[in-house]
């Protein structure tokens, strides 16, 4: 048996209206759940209280990573293992190592992020997304509120809340966790 959390969803037209909405409705005193929109709305972060992504640093140090490794293996094989003198050079040539440890520095770094993002974001190949609205993918901004984290004020309220802040229709959605 899976749970269901009931949302309270508001449906905005323009992403200036959403943005004042957000202003409006979290100066109400609601707590809110998402923002869907089917593209990047520039200053949504900041309204929503987001804190800024650590993601750079996840990736700085699949960098090093790569960095190291690149060296190690390259020092490891062309200096301790099998030292060969290749055109006069030196067994460890660094100079030489700068291709190969650059482009494993970054194909490290850019995997790294990559999987560190979908770990951290949930989003998994199996996992069937939760649109609460098909137009989210297409022209709509969704608003969602979830009614378990806002006991201050009941559903009526909340949907009035919405309407008053510019939403073009308001749904109450049930969905499965």
């Amino acid at each position: 048996m899976s749970d269901s959390k009931d949302f309270i969803i508001g449906v905005y037209d323009d992403e200036d209206v959403l943005l004042d909405s957000v202003r409006k409705i979290r100066a109400a005193g609601l707590k809110i759940h998402e923002v869907y929109s089917p593209f990047p709305v520039h200053g949504l972060d900041d309204e929503l209280g987001y804190k800024k992504s650590r993601l750079p640093i996840a990736a700085f140090m699949f960098g090093m990573l790569g960095t190291t490794l690149a060296l190690t293996m390259q020092i490891w094989m062309l200096g301790i293992d099998w030292p060969m003198i290749i055109g006069g050079k030196n067994h460890v040539a660094l100079p030489d190592f700068v291709p190969v440890t650059f482009e494993l520095t970054v194909l490290l770094a850019a995997f790294g992020m990559v999987g560190t993002f979908l770990v951290s974001s949930d989003l998994k190949p199996w996992k069937d997304p939760k649109l609460l609205d098909i137009r989210i993918t297409d022209d709509k901004h969704v608003l969602a509120i979830d009614l378990a984290k806002n006991k201050a004020m009941d559903a009526v309220q909340i949907e009035s809340a919405l309407k008053e802040s510019g939403a073009v229709e308001v749904n109450e959605k049930k969905v499965e966790e």
